[in-house]
């Protein structure tokens, strides 16, 4: 255990627009995977670093923030958290320096729709003591992404955003480490008075390489897995991943006569399932009432109530009323689906 604070700083200010239906109700990083929402996930991932109540975190906040502090609330009441609007959508380090207030010390970045397994202890610790850190995964096309070069000394040299070239394949995966929060602040304000702007937004990727100019040895940190949950397809894959790789079914879930469970499944104890199939890969939220139907690859939210259907490769929100559906339905908050006859 260390006693130095580690500042979370996650930006969550985005629209979702590549999740909607999902996200005219909730912001992103509070839609469901695995019985979890990603923003849990990341929290858990957090957890590995240090103690979360040695955590201060700094939530970047837009549309719809007021439901971000209020499962904040919920679900970590002990943890140390500060919230921050952006109400333009300028770009990364625009809405990084939002929190410039609270950024101090060793500091983490991580963006709201992405979940990497790995164990941050390092980070933390004194005989590792990194400068800087930059997740990356290797990935057989780099044109879709962002990549880091990386010199004979195995520190980052470059930072390349979408390369024409297959030269250098380890793809920023958007989780971030400074040893100096005031540092990543000195850069970020360097950025924005001199108006580096690429395509209209600040991106993290210019503050860092004026940190790298100054000295900075950032240090490249492979990852086995890297999850994506911005998209319906992503979230679905994501579910499906860490159902293969969690303990599976729960098995205090009220089952009745006639269910039956196809693992992996997540399961909410809450939830009451008579007559139906349930998995494999489903996901059913807290309260939710499933009867003569079938549900698989797909995420259920809580309090949804579904009847004499056969779903698969569905998104469904929360409190969601659904009767006789067939096949893939994309389907948001507090919505009714009703086969007609």
């Amino acid at each position: 255990m260390t006693d130095k604070k580690l500042t979370v700083v996650i930006p969550m200010a985005g629209w979702g627009a590549r999740l909607r239906p999902h996200t005219w109700s909730k912001p992103k990083p509070l839609v469901s995977v695995a019985g979890q929402t990603v923003l849990d996930h990341i929290i858990d991932v957090i957890a590995t670093a240090t103690d979360l109540n040695n955590c201060r975190f700094a939530c970047i906040l837009g549309y719809h923030g007021d439901k971000i502090k209020a499962h904040m609330a919920a679900h970590y009441p002990e943890v140390e958290a500060q919230y921050f609007v952006q109400e333009e959508m300028l770009g990364q380090t625009h809405a990084i320096s939002m929190a410039r207030s609270v950024i101090q010390g060793p500091t983490i970045v991580l963006f709201s729709d992405t979940i990497v397994q790995d164990d941050l202890s390092f980070l933390l610790d004194p005989a590792e003591n990194p400068e800087g850190v930059i997740w990356v995964k290797k990935v057989e096309d780099p044109r879709r992404f962002g990549v880091v070069s990386v010199g004979a000394d195995g520190f980052v040299s470059d930072i390349i955003e979408k390369p024409d070239s297959f030269d250098n394949n380890l793809a920023v995966v958007g989780y971030y480490y400074f040893a100096s929060g005031e540092a990543l602040m000195a850069a970020i304000d360097q950025q924005l008075n001199d108006k580096m702007i690429t395509k209209g937004e600040y991106y993290l990727a210019d503050a860092i390489k004026l940190m790298m100019e100054k000295g900075l040895k950032l240090q490249p940190k492979p990852v086995d897995i890297w999850l994506d949950a911005g998209l319906p397809e992503t979230v679905l894959s994501t579910n499906r991943f860490l159902l293969e790789n969690s303990t599976g079914t729960e098995t205090t879930v009220k089952l009745s006569k006639g269910v039956k469970i196809v693992p992996p499944v997540f399961i909410h104890p809450d939830a009451e399932i008579t007559a139906s199939v349930i998995g494999p890969y489903a996901s059913i939220g807290s309260g939710c009432k499933i009867s003569d139907s079938k549900v698989e690859n797909s995420v259920i939210e809580e309090d949804s109530a579904i009847q004499t259907s056969h779903l698969r490769d569905s998104l469904v929100g929360a409190r969601v009323q659904i009767n006789g559906a067939r096949g893939k339905l994309i389907i948001g908050d507090d919505s009714t689906f009703e086969a007609s006859e």
